[in-house]
C-alpha cells in the first residue's frame, strides 16, 4: 500500500472529487489589503515537469564533425539528420550545437538571449565520479532509475528517504513568511503532486478548473442550494480533530476558488495564442492568473505545470516529435504573454524531468531510464543563449557513463539548480540549505544562469 501523509490523507478525506487545496480563508478586507499592494516586486516561478523521463540527448545534439558522427554512431537509428537540427553557438563555447528539429521556438529564444540550458544535471547527493560510483564510494540516490522514486526525488530534493514534502512547498513556505498574503503562494495545474506540499503553507492544486476545486457544482439554483447546504454543514462542530480538519481544509478551498474566481474577473483577454493542448492550456491559466496579480496581492508566486509521454522506450523519435513541439510551442506562447503582461523580467519558467535516458537506444527504437539530463531555463531574468554546467563526455563507458550505456552521471546537482532559483526569487542565502539538503555538499551552492549579479554581467559585456 503506498505511503501517505497525514495532509494527503485529509486531501484525499475532504476532496475524494476535489481538485485540492489546503488553506486559511481570504477574507475580503484581506482583498482590499491586497490591493492597495504594489507588483513592483512581483516575482514568480513556473515549474514544467516531463514525465516519464525526457531523452534530452536528442534535446541538443553537438554539431562538430567528430562530435556528430560520434553521437550518429551510438544513437543509430535515434540519431537524427545533421542537416535538420536547428544550430546554435553558445556564448561561452567555440562549438556549435543543434536543438531538435521541433524546438524552432527554443532556438530562437535561446538565439535571444531568453533561454539558457542546464546540462547534465539532476538527483545528485554529492559530486560523484564514475570510478568512485562503480566501486561503490559513493552515496547516490535510492533506487536510481525508479520512475516513482525519482520523479519524488526530483520534486522533493530528499534522496535518502521518502518524502511527503516537496522542495517547492518549502521554498513556500520560506517566502510565505516575507511575501504571503491572505491567498496561496502556491498553485499547481497539473493536479496533486508532492512538489507543491509544504509544512505550513497552503496550495491550490487542480487539473481543471482552479476556481471550483469540488466538481458536480455547475452554478445552476440547485447546485447552488447544495452548495450553500454543503458550506452548512462544513460549519458543524464534530469534535474530531481528524473531521474538523477536513471540513476546513474544504471550507478554504471553497473561499480560495471564490476569489480566485473573482479577481480573474477583472481581467482582460490575452491576445498572445497558446497550443490547444494540456501543456498549453496549463501555462495559459498560470499566464491568466499572472495578469490579476495585484487583485490577489501577492507578491511571490509559484506554479507547477506537467506534460507526459516522455517515458519513450519505443518509437522515441515520433513521439518526441509530437512532445517537443508542443512544449516549444507552449514554452514560448508563455513567455510572450508574460511580456503582454508586462513581467517578462520577472517570472521564470524551468523544466524539470524524472531523469534523463540512455545514450544507448534499446532494441525498439526507444531509449532506457537513465539520471543526468539538460533542462530548459527560460524568462527575462534568465542569462540566455548559453549553456550551464558541465557537457557530458558521449562516450560509453566514458568518465560521465555509470554502467556503459550512456547513463550520465550529472555534473550539477538538483540542490544548486533549485537554490540558484530560490535565491533570485528572494529566499536568503542561509536559508536554502533547509530546503534544499545535499546543497552543503557542494563547493559552488548556486550557479550564475540567472540573478542581479549575472544580469550586471550581461551589461558590461
Amino acid at each position: 500500500m503506498p505511503r501517505m501523509s497525514r495532509r494527503g490523507f485529509l486531501r484525499t478525506t475532504c476532496c475524494t472529487a476535489a481538485a485540492g487545496v489546503a488553506a486559511a480563508s481570504f477574507s475580503r478586507l484581506g482583498l482590499v489589503n491586497a490591493l492597495a499592494q504594489s507588483s513592483q516586486d512581483y516575482k514568480a516561478l513556473v515549474c514544467i515537469f516531463l514525465f516519464g523521463g525526457n531523452d534530452a540527448n536528442n534535446l541538443i545534439v553537438p554539431l562538430g564533425s567528430a562530435d556528430y558522427a560520434n553521437y550518429a554512431s551510438i544513437r543509430a537509428a535515434l540519431a537524427l539528420p545533421q542537416g535538420q537540427l536547428l544550430p546554435v553557438t553558445p556564448k561561452s563555447l567555440s562549438e556549435p550545437y543543434g536543438f531538435h528539429p521541433k524546438l524552432v521556438e527554443v532556438q530562437n529564444l535561446f538565439t535571444g538571449g531568453q533561454l539558457g540550458l542546464l546540462v547534465n544535471a539532476g538527483t545528485l547527493v554529492q559530486p560523484t565520479t564514475r570510478d568512485q560510483y562503480l566501486q561503490g564510494q559513493a552515496t547516490v540516490p535510492v533506487n536510481l532509475f525508479s520512475h516513482a522514486d525519482q520523479q519524488q526525488q526530483m520534486q522533493t530534493a530528499t534522496l535518502n528517504t521518502f518524502a511527503d514534502v516537496g522542495w517547492g512547498g518549502r521554498l513556500a513556505d520560506k517566502i510565505e513568511s516575507i511575501y504571503g498574503g491572505n491567498f496561496p503562494v502556491m498553485i499547481s495545474l497539473a493536479g496533486s503532486n508532492v512538489f507543491a506540499e509544504g509544512l505550513v503553507v497552503r496550495c491550490i492544486e487542480s487539473s481543471g478548473n482552479p476556481t471550483t476545486p469540488l466538481s458536480g457544482f455547475s452554478g445552476s439554483d440547485e447546485d447552488n442550494a447544495r452548495m450553500a447546504a454543503l458550506q452548512s454543514l462544513l460549519t458543524f462542530d464534530t469534535g474530531l480533530s481528524l473531521i474538523q480538519a477536513a471540513s476546513t481544509t474544504t471550507t478554504n478551498a471553497i473561499q480560495d476558488g471564490k476569489t480566485l474566481a473573482a479577481a480573474l474577473a477583472q481581467g482582460t483577454k490575452l491576445n498572445t495564442q497558446f497550443p490547444q493542448s494540456s501543456l498549453g492550456g496549463q501555462l495559459q491559466q498560470v499566464a491568466q492568473i499572472i495578469q490579476v496579480r495585484a487583485a490577489l496581492g501577492l507578491p511571490r508566486q509559484i506554479f507547477f505545470v506537467s506534460s507526459g509521454g516522455f517515458d519513450t522506450h519505443s518509437d522515441q523519435l515520433d513521439q518526441q516529435n509530437s512532445l517537443y513541439q508542443d512544449l516549444s510551442q507552449s514554452m514560448n506562447a508563455f513567455y510572450q504573454a508574460t511580456l503582454e503582461i508586462g513581467v517578462g523580467p520577472q517570472v521564470t519558467t524551468f523544466t524539470l524531468s524524472d531523469f534523463g535516458r540512455t545514450f544507448q537506444p534499446d532494441s525498439t527504437s526507444g531509449t532506457d531510464h537513465a539520471w543526468g539530463s539538460h533542462h530548459l531555463m527560460m524568462g527575462g531574468a534568465i542569462a540566455g543563449g548559453d549553456f550551464y554546467g558541465t557537457f557530458p563526455t558521449q562516450a560509453l563507458g566514458g568518465p560521465d557513463d555509470a554502467t556503459n550505456q550512456g547513463r550520465w552521471i550529472p555534473t550539477t546537482s538538483l540542490d544548486q539548480y533549485g537554490a540558484t532559483l530560490a535565491q533570485w526569487f528572494g529566499v536568503q542565502p542561509s536559508d536554502l540549505p533547509s530546503i534544499f539538503p545535499n546543497l552543503a555538499n557542494f563547493q559552488n551552492q548556486t550557479l550564475n544562469f540567472i540573478g542581479a549579479a549575472q544580469m550586471a554581467t550581461r551589461a558590461r559585456a
